[in-house]
């Protein structure tokens, strides 16, 4: 595959990433307007009434804050992800939010956890860690920029705020790295150069045979210039004239 059909703009760049904003605004201006509350939707772990949350949790936030925290987010790694993993970016979605869930249902304490962070983790550990496998330059400068942006991300893996749900953090970095490293994606092959190919003679390179061995510019010898003649045709005067 090369890399112009690889790298290309769709519609999906901008539909994806507003579908998923939309859908959580969409819940928490509902919860608002009719004064309801869906934390019980959550993810509780370890109880079979708990394992509903797998799918209706991302949706869920518990305030203006949390659900702006993750708002910027979200729709940046959901860009992000359809443009440079398009082929497998729905894959990424639903196999990342159902084994981050379950493993925050496994693991976690016994309290309801809710919020898109957890696909928010996933994301980002799936971006960054398939740039890292691929080692294709594109996708590792990209790897390097996640970690650039998003790198401090890192340390709510661990408990060290209370109030938030680390283990549906490291549940979603966790779902990240697995994905990158099991799920296959091709990617395009970089262009090699002429002198990169296989069976490439640099003694038959017309291009290097205007440089010595120490690589200085060989001049080409002077080329003689050719003698000028001009013929003059003479004819004869016609007597009629």
């Amino acid at each position: 595959m090369s890399e112009s059909k690889y790298f290309k703009f769709s519609s999906a760049l901008l539909i994806a990433p507003l579908f998923s904003v939309l859908m959580i605004w969409s819940v928490f201006w509902f919860e608002v307007t009719f004064g309801v509350s869906f934390n019980e939707y959550g993810i509780y772990p370890r109880t079979l009434l708990g394992l509903r949350g797998v799918l209706f949790s991302p949706f869920i936030h518990a305030s203006v804050e949390h659900l702006y925290n993750n708002t910027i987010p979200l729709a940046v790694l959901t860009l992000v992800l359809v443009f440079f993993y398009r082929s497998k970016a729905l894959s990424v979605f639903f196999l990342g939010l159902v084994f981050s869930g379950l493993l925050t249902w496994i693991i976690a304490r016994q309290s309801y956890h809710i919020g898109a962070s957890g696909i928010i983790y996933v994301l980002a550990s799936f971006v960054f860690f398939k740039g890292v496998f691929t080692k294709y330059y594109r996708l590792i400068a990209l790897s390097l920029a996640i970690v650039f942006i998003y790198g401090s991300m890192l340390w709510y893996i661990f408990p060290v705020e209370e109030g938030i749900s680390w283990e549906g953090h490291l549940s979603g970095f966790i779902t990240g790295l697995l994905l990158a490293k099991f799920l296959k994606i091709e990617v395009p092959k970089p262009k090699k150069y002429i002198w990169e190919e296989e069976g490439y003679n640099e003694e038959e390179d017309e291009f290097l045979k205007h440089f010595d061995k120490d690589g200085n510019f060989i001049s080409p010898p002077p080329q003689k210039e050719e003698e000028i003649k001009v013929i003059y045709h003479f004819k004869d005067k016609d007597p009629n004239d």
